[in-house]
């Protein structure tokens, strides 16, 4: 008999009863792969699965469908076969994709190197993703992919996955809500993310990222007092406490700033239009960096300008100076608010001071230490519009945030 098939072939056509058979001896060596441990052993499951591989290699797209159907519900699956039909069209592997717990990380990793962007798409829906197996699916930084994975609540994303995602985010805005939604999250990625993110997604940073520094400086509050007697001549200590500190403006340098102080410097650059020298002084007066002042100062979407001014005390007067420095619109042709000065107030009014802090010192300081090389280089990635009133280097600043914090 097997002669007989032999010698007919592929090609040979073929009755009818020989694709019965085929068709019959398909399902036979699938249910004796389906078998319990308890009636089959591991050496004969894995012998019948390669026959069954064997067969599957020349079968319609509709019998391994078959097959695949049949083995994806067990708890154990020969390996041969497994690799084959993950690798299959994507509705046949698929089944097992979907379905088949059996599948290991290795298995899971394996089909997503070999595989295409249908096969990753389903595996991004999976129940129960290991950080190994999404850390290669965003490998291939295939939008769909990474948006499925971020989706599936059931998912677990590594730190080094989920800033690599960050970093993607940066070209692909759509990422940011559902990268937004994912507990794995940190404070680092969610403000580098601020930069680029939409309105909505801004105002979700805010609310869930703006922690309190109230804990840190209860535990801490002793420790001022032991720097002080040392003369702050230990610079680690000394950066972290200025992070925790509750003073958020610069004395020192209201002695060598032409300006009174912080207001009288946003009252002049208000009536007069904001020049380099200004905003540097505006900058050093708020405690930060010039660079830092330079991002703020920058940025379209104008929320960073509420930060500054509710961390650093600043009134709602003071507010409107900086707006009407920049040039920018306040009320529209028909004389409402203008959407982009009415969303600004809001951010104003709505972050307390001790949180509007935490955010613009991870900006200027902590984010230096915090952030991995993949996301400094997210934020130095497609930052292209210069804005002329500002220095070489302020410009570079606006592209990447945080570049020479804690020098």
């Amino acid at each position: 008999m097997s002669d007989a098939v032999a010698a007919t072939g592929e090609e040979g056509g073929g009755t009818a009863e020989r694709f019965k058979a085929r068709h019959a001896l398909l399902k036979r060596l699938a249910d004796v792969v389906s078998l319990p441990a308890s009636r089959i052993n591991a050496f004969e499951r894995s012998v019948t699965g390669d026959l069954l591989v064997e067969m599957l290699r020349l079968a319609a797209p509709e019998d391994r469908r078959r097959v695949a159907a049949r083995l994806a519900p067990l708890a154990e699956l020969p390996n041969s076969v497994a690799r084959m039909l993950l690798r299959d069209e994507p509705e046949i592997a698929g089944l097992l994709i979907e379905q088949c717990a059996s599948l290991t990380d290795a298995d899971l990793v394996s089909c997503a190197r070999d595989a295409g962007p249908e096969h990753r798409f389903a595996m991004a829906g999976r129940r129960g993703l290991s950080e190994v197996v999404t850390e290669t699916l965003f490998s291939f930084g295939e939008t769909a992919v990474i948006e499925g994975v971020l989706r599936n609540t059931t998912a677990r994303l590594s730190q080094v996955g989920l800033e690599g995602v960050v970093g993607v985010s940066r070209q692909t805005p759509s990422l940011c809500t559902p990268l937004l939604k994912r507990p794995e999250l940190r404070p680092s990625g969610a403000y580098v993310m601020f930069w680029w993110c939409g309105p909505e997604d801004r105002r979700t940073i805010l609310q869930r990222f703006a922690v309190s520094r109230e804990v840190m400086q209860e535990v801490s509050e002793d420790v001022f007092a032991m720097a002080a007697r040392e003369g702050w001549a230990d610079p680690v200590s000394r950066k972290a406490l200025q992070f925790i500190e509750r003073r958020q403006r610069n004395r020192a340098a209201i002695a060598k700033s032409p300006f009174d102080d912080l207001e009288a410097a946003v009252a002049h650059a208000g009536q007069n239009g904001l020049t380099r020298e200004t905003a540097s002084e505006i900058a050093y007066l708020a405690g930060i960096k010039p660079l830092t002042g330079a991002k703020i100062l920058g940025d379209p979407g104008g929320e960073p300008l509420a930060i500054l001014c509710k961390a650093t005390g600043l009134g709602r007067a003071d507010l409107l100076n900086l707006w009407r420095s920049m040039r920018r619109p306040e009320a529209t042709a028909d004389g409402q608010v203008h959407p982009d000065w009415e969303r600004v107030q809001v951010t104003y009014e709505m972050l307390a001071v001790d949180r509007a802090q935490t955010v613009l010192r991870y900006w200027n300081w902590s984010l230096s230490s915090a952030l991995t090389p993949t996301l400094l280089r997210a934020i130095r990635q497609g930052e292209d519009e210069a804005v002329d009133e500002y220095s070489a280097p302020q410009r570079a600043a606006m592209m990447a945030l945080a570049q020479d914090f804690g020098r």
